[in-house]
């Protein structure tokens, strides 16, 4: 099962920390190849340095018996004053053994000499390879470290006389004193890198963040209902500005795909609504026509109640008439909206005077501030309070008195208008048909006030909901937003 170690954190804090391990990784790298470099190219100076002092007293010995053909039982006599000479000047002391490692001179006095021989394998060692041989170790009296050098003493034939013993006291930590420095101010420049770093990465972080937020709130702002969609502009060349461009490409087929939606629903709506207009005003033409045959089948000039009957026949035929003039206007209504006229009004102040006319003891208005102030047209604010307590009136159940509370919040820069009654319900069935134009659970009327009033909400980029519970009553909110 794999883990996710970025789980819970943002985008943001991703890239903040992941440009911050590159740049630390890369200052931990940079300080310590040096570090290393430096100090392996110390260590090799300080051999050279060794390898210079016993070249130098080397070179004196070979000197001091090269004047003759020298054995080893020769050179406590040749060398029992040189070799002090020798010492002085190359400031190291030297004793001398013979071949099977037994003490011979050297440049102090024999009793100071601690060793007075040269263990066996020591012996073997050099006389098998001719070359120095070294031993490193710590000298506790001195708190010095010693490095026990061993070299073979040839004579003018070369051949081996004598093994030199040269005790090199050194303290390595002055081969180090570069690395020092250099550590001193390395450490200062990786607290500037790091607090650079740090920034570096914060910057970038924050302006991919930025980008990504700006993109995501202008993607998560796309919706049908929006009437303008801006393209992004953005102009640098990396991999945003290649979302930047796909996004400006998709709100170009969007906007297609709107208009063409457009037109579809408005063709389906004018279809559904010449239905609607033919529906209703077929109706109070049938009764016309059976009307008219039926007093032509009947008419008798000679009946003494013959303009009895025709004014009856009159008044049937106007009323007629009026309903179809009423179910055209209607319609025409709804179909042509009147300009707004955009105003900052007092909505407390509006809805009341609009619930005064209705002069209804069961309506009751309650606000959560004293002064809601809106950007709105009046007539359309009217005509919307006006429907949705209509409605609420016709919705009054036999088995209780109606009340009607009509409720208005603001929240921040939302406005929440909600009309309440405790009438028959909605069935649950009917919910998302109740704001079709051609809709209506009534025995009368067009099913046209609630249409009417979504599209007026809808031109103020708000929102209307129902809930209902049949038996219980309805309850519909109007969310608008403040424009101020």
């Amino acid at each position: 099962m794999s883990i996710n170690i970025y789980k819970g954190y943002s985008l943001r804090n991703r890239v903040f920390f992941g440009f911050l391990l590159v740049c630390l990784l890369s200052v931990v790298a940079s300080s310590l190849v040096p570090y290393f470099v430096l100090r392996e190219n110390s260590a090799h100076q300080s051999e050279i340095d060794m390898q210079n002092k016993t070249g130098a007293v080397m070179r004196y010995l070979d000197y001091a018996v090269s004047m003759k053909r020298t054995q080893t039982q020769d050179l406590p006599e040749l060398l029992e004053n040189k070799i002090y000479e020798i010492a002085d000047i190359n400031k190291h002391e030297i004793i001398l053994y013979d071949l099977k490692g037994n003490y011979l001179l050297s440049s102090t006095d024999k009793d100071l000499v601690k060793q007075k021989n040269i263990p066996i394998n020591i012996v073997n060692k050099i006389l098998s390879t001719g070359a120095r041989y070294d031993i490193k170790g710590n000298d506790t009296s001195k708190d010095a470290v010693l490095t026990s050098s061993y070299l073979l003493l040839k004579n003018n034939e070369l051949e081996p006389i004598a093994i030199v013993y040269i005790p090199l006291y050194h303290d390595e930590s002055a081969y180090f004193d570069v690395l020092n420095v250099y550590l001193k101010y390395i450490v200062l420049v990786d607290v500037l890198l790091i607090l650079f770093s740090i920034w570096f990465s914060w910057v970038m972080s924050n302006s991919l963040a930025k980008n990504i937020t700006k993109f995501s709130d202008m993607i998560t702002r796309i919706t049908l209902f929006e009437n303008e969609m801006r393209p992004i502009r953005y102009y640098k060349n990396d991999e945003l500005n290649a979302l930047a461009r796909a996004y400006n490409r998709m709100i170009l087929q969007i906007q297609d795909q709107k208009e063409r939606l457009r037109f579809k629903a408005s063709e389906e709506a004018w279809r559904e609504m010449a239905k609607q207009v033919a529906h209703e005003v077929k109706n109070p033409l049938t009764p016309m026509k059976l009307t008219i045959q039926n007093f032509e089948r009947k008419f008798d000039p000679e009946d003494p109640n013959i303009r009895e009957k025709v004014n009856q026949l009159s008044k049937t035929m106007v009323d007629q008439i009026d309903l179809i003039a009423t179910v055209a206007s209607a319609f025409s209504e709804f179909a042509k909206l009147p300009e707004k006229n955009n105003e900052i009004i007092n909505l407390n102040n509006e809805i009341e005077d609009v619930l005064r006319v209705f002069n209804d003891d069961s309506i009751f208005m309650h606000s959560n501030k004293n002064n809601i102030m809106i950007n709105m047209d009046r007539i359309y604010l009217a005509r919307i309070i006006t429907n949705l307590v209509t409605n609420a009136r016709q919705a009054e159940s036999e088995e209780r008195k109606l009340i009607i509370n009509v409720d208005i919040e603001q929240h921040q820069r939302r406005v929440m208008i909600s009309v309440q009654d405790n009438g028959i319900g909605i069935p649950e069935n009917i919910y998302e048909r109740i704001f079709e134009p051609n809709f209506t659970s009534k025995n009368s009327g067009m099913g046209l006030g609630l249409s009417m009033v979504r599209k007026m909400v809808e031109d103020y980029k708000g929102e209307i909901t129902v809930k209902s519970e049949v038996g219980k009553g309805s309850t519909f909110t109007i969310t608008l937003p403040t424009n101020l």
